[in-house]
């Protein structure tokens, strides 16, 4: 009888993804500028020239991590954006999808809200901008949809409420810590019983 067995990670590919961890956790505190090929090196102990082994720049570093963190926030939206939910379900699937995406890949939200509009004048980080397109519209369209089926307000201001909640969710990154007292699932709920209690119709 057949067996579902993982794929077996190669211990380059472990070390590869080590660093890229480490060099997350380097880049969301110090900046992206700021960081050095050096600065990551002493940050895995090791030495800078052996960093370049595994990565030829700190850029293609810095691209592999944030394609890694929206390639998976990608999978999960078009999941929940698949799936016929209403306007509501919907959006309560966004938000907590996010959460999960910030405990899993928590550094790499920080590099993103930080560094994302220096970024996409480079061609290399071309797909941040796309990404930011495909975003926009997946928000504004539930909640444009949750306005049209009277489940949102409707004087609802879409595009404002999109930005305050894109902006509150993804700040989490700043204070969010995995393995906290509250996982994202928990979180995403208090979120969600504040917010959606201003823009649902009322009964």
């Amino acid at each position: 009888m057949p067996t579902n067995k993982k794929p077996q990670v190669t211990p380059a590919a472990a070390r590869r993804g080590e660093l890229l961890t480490t060099a997350a956790e380097v880049f969301a505190e110090h900046g992206y500028n700021a960081t050095t090929v050096r600065k990551i090196a002493d940050h895995a102990g090791m030495l800078a020239g052996s960093l370049y082994y595994h990565f030829d720049s700190k850029e293609s570093m810095l691209e592999e991590i944030l394609r890694t963190f929206l390639d998976e926030l990608w999978d999960g939206y078009d999941t929940v954006l698949d799936s016929a939910l209403g306007p509501r379900e919907t959006l309560e699937a966004l938000v907590t999808e996010s959460f999960r995406e910030i405990d899993r890949h928590r550094a790499a939200v920080a590099i993103y809200q930080k560094e994302s509009r220096q970024l996409v004048a480079q061609d290399r980080f071309a797909f941040l901008a796309e990404s930011q397109r495909r975003f926009e519209k997946a928000w504004l369209s539930t909640l444009e949809r949750g306005v049209a089926e009277h489940v949102f307000r409707a004087d609802l201001d879409v595009r404002l409420t999109y930005r305050f909640v894109r902006d509150t969710v993804w700040v989490a990154a700043s204070w969010y810590r995995p393995g906290g007292q509250h996982s994202p699932e928990e979180i995403a709920r208090q979120y969600l019983s504040m917010v959606l209690d201003g823009i649902a119709v009322r009964e």
